[in-house]
């Protein structure tokens, strides 16, 4: 028999691919080659079986466990087995088919259950669908990103066709029943196997399993019932949210099809870099630069957080690179109580273009200093006359 399409190849996705990979490749796809949207294109109709096809197996946890162990034999029985032990009949102990099983193969292939005991499920075209969702991305600084803000976003979705109120067809027309399925969606099919002859059931391709046709479709829509529009909105940004993270419009996605639920609009914020602050998580870095003399001898400062500038004593003879910590000054929980700390990094600015009587007052006050003044340094040179006198 022709070698099969691998199923992973045909919805362009490897192995490793999650379930919401398989779905939104699945739905691209399906999209793409509809029959409704390539009408007469016989390739676009193969194509759109061959996604179907491999959806089926790949969107089903044990299928697509059959399948990644045996590949096409796992899941179709003209392939010389169904599954690990599958010999005739698998329901005997040890093999890998039940008659459920086989009704689950069927249902794949052919639409329906062929009369092995199988749930018989045939997906009713015109169910309720829910609207696909939209997605816009929006610029935000530092701080309307750490307190929250309101910002205008437009964003494209598929609303209702005002003109045909969502029918898609021409003022005076309505959707008339498909002569091919008689108004169901379905049409039956007998088809030949190695078990007999099996009844089934598949989309009628006529109407695409609408079980309706439209002659004279809307100008408006094409025929769709839905158009696609640019919206603008104002929303509000929650306090604390990070570059990177989303939250959604309820309901602003495009409109349901079949009177389903309209989907929602995902909004992606991209958050700006701050000169001054550093977010980590929920907690906020500041670098603050200070003098020699500052450090030394301690004082009051002035230190800038998201709330404002606030004071901050430094205490006598504060090193380089030591960090102290502001309580509550950090990000605030989103969309909860609290919030996190505010880090203040301090560093020592050593200055430069000294003039002569700076540079002598420096002399001055280094001729000064004793080893009570410098534990480290001292600490340090005494750790060097060790080493050197334990390698004489």
């Amino acid at each position: 028999m022709p070698e099969k399409k691998d199923f992973y190849e045909t919805l362009g996705l490897a192995k490793s691919a999650a379930e919401d990979d398989i779905k939104k490749a699945y739905r691209k796809l399906a999209k793409q080659y509809h029959p409704d949207l390539n009408p007469g294109d016989k390739s676009a109709e193969a194509r759109f079986k061959e996604v179907g096809e491999a959806y089926e197996v790949l969107s089903d946890p044990q299928k697509k466990a059959r399948y990644d162990q045996f590949g096409h034999a796992g899941v179709d029985p003209s392939y010389g087995g169904g599954g690990g032990g599958f010999g005739g009949f698998g329901g005997y102990e040890g093999g890998g088919f039940s008659f459920g099983d086989l009704g689950d193969v069927f249902e794949t292939f052919f639409g329906g259950s062929g009369g092995f005991g199988g749930s018989n499920r045939v997906r009713n075209p015109n169910a309720p669908i829910r609207g696909g969702d939209v997605r816009a991305t929006i610029p935000l600084s530092f701080m309307d990103a750490v307190q929250g803000t309101k910002y205008s976003v437009t964003f494209s979705h598929l609303e209702k066709c005002g003109v045909c109120s969502g029918t898609g067809a021409k003022t005076g027309f309505t959707p008339e029943n498909c002569s091919e399925c008689g108004g169901t969606g379905q049409v039956r099919v007998t088809q030949r196997s190695h078990f007999g002859t099996i009844q089934t059931s598949k989309t009628c391709l006529h109407c695409g399993g609408k079980g309706t046709v439209i002659k004279e479709p809307c100008q408006s829509c094409a025929g769709k019932g839905r158009v696609r529009k640019t919206k603008t909105m104002e929303v509000g940004v929650p306090a604390g949210i990070a570059s990177g993270q989303s939250f959604a419009l309820r309901g602003e996605g495009d409109h349901g099809l079949n009177q389903g639920p309209p989907g929602d609009c995902i909004i992606t914020v991209s958050v700006a870099p701050d000169p001054l602050f550093e977010r980590d998580g929920f907690d906020i870095w500041c670098d603050i630069p200070l003098t020699y003399a500052q450090l030394a001898l301690g004082g009051e400062i002035t230190v800038p957080t998201v709330d404002g500038k606030v004071a901050y004593n430094v205490p006598e003879g504060t090193q380089p690179g030591t960090v102290f910590r502001l309580r509550n000054k950090g990000v605030p929980y989103i969309n909860g109580r609290g919030r996190g700390e505010q880090y203040v990094r301090i560093s020592l600015e050593v200055p430069k273009n000294l003039n002569s009587r700076q540079k002598d007052a420096l002399k001055n006050l280094d001729s000064l200093m004793t080893d009570k003044n410098y534990e480290k340094r001292k600490g340090f040179f005494d750790r060097i006359k060790d080493a050197m006198g334990n390698n004489k």
